[in-house]
């Protein structure tokens, strides 16, 4: 049995590379901010260069140039992806932690969603969590070592008009975390996945406005609030940290208690 940290280290991530997914503003800015927070050099990604520079620059200003990276890539181009990886392997550090955050929403009726929109989704939300996962583990089975933090929705649970297509990607991405978990654990690997409820983003701003979705929602959670980026902060450090070493292919829903009551 290999030797643990004391009590104290247990959530210490320093020196230890984290790359994540769709960080540039959102619940993916906060998770950086909250590795950071706990030691960690990130690696920040999306597509808008200009806004993922000015994140990278404001979180450098707090933690240290030498702590905080930006790379622009598109996590549904294996090239891309492959790339990725290895300029991160190579120009900052072993990867040891990754959270495939990116993603995209399309709301409208069922049998009104165009076939490309079902793919966009499915790939921005499902296909990439495959890619950058399995990039990613190519570099930490060999070094016995690595977290993968994917994050789902309640909707990998629950369904709810409108939404299909992300409520498929992400049921497919709370079975692809059990599917990773069977092939890599014994490599050493932990691969979970948060399910966050209602969560108060600039994207999700419009459904804050509407006064009746969000008297449901308010109805609907037990906590009787909208989560905040915050609240995903913890869990998804204590994931990537040596306190959950022994935690794997889970699915831990932050929600409020959304989906424990009827």
């Amino acid at each position: 049995m290999s030797e643990k940290p004391s009590p104290g280290a247990l959530f210490d991530l320093t020196g230890r590379v984290a790359l994540i997914t769709g960080s540039s503003r959102g619940i993916g800015r906060t998770l950086a901010e909250a590795l950071a927070e706990a030691g960690a050099i990130v690696v920040l990604n999306g597509l808008n260069e200009d806004r993922l520079e000015q994140t990278r620059s404001a979180l450098a200003h707090r933690f240290g140039d030498d702590r905080i990276f930006a790379r622009p890539f598109d996590v549904t181009d294996e090239i891309a992806v492959s790339s990725a990886i290895d300029w991160i392997e190579n120009e900052v550090g072993p990867l040891r932690i990754l959270v495939n955050n990116a993603g995209v929403q399309h709301r409208v009726p069922l049998l009104e969603l165009a076939p490309e929109d079902w793919e966009r989704v499915l790939k921005t939300d499902l296909t990439s969590a495959f890619l950058v996962g399995r990039a990613a583990a190519t570099r930490m089975i060999p070094r016995g070592r690595g977290k993968i933090i994917n994050i789902a929705s309640v909707q990998a649970s629950l369904a709810r008009p409108g939404i299909a297509a992300y409520t498929a990607a992400k049921g497919g991405l709370r079975n692809l975390t059990m599917a990773m978990t069977a092939e890599w654990a014994a490599s050493g690997l932990q691969i979970n996945a948060v399910a966050p409820g209602y969560i108060h983003t600039e994207m999700t701003q419009s459904l804050v406005d509407d006064e009746t979705f969000n008297s449901w929602i308010m109805g609907r959670t037990p906590a009787n609030r909208w989560g905040t980026t915050l609240d995903l902060a913890g869990p998804v450090v204590w994931l990537a940290s040596d306190g959950s070493d022994y935690v794997n292919g889970q699915t831990i829903f932050i929600d409020g208690g959304m989906t424990v009551v009827v």
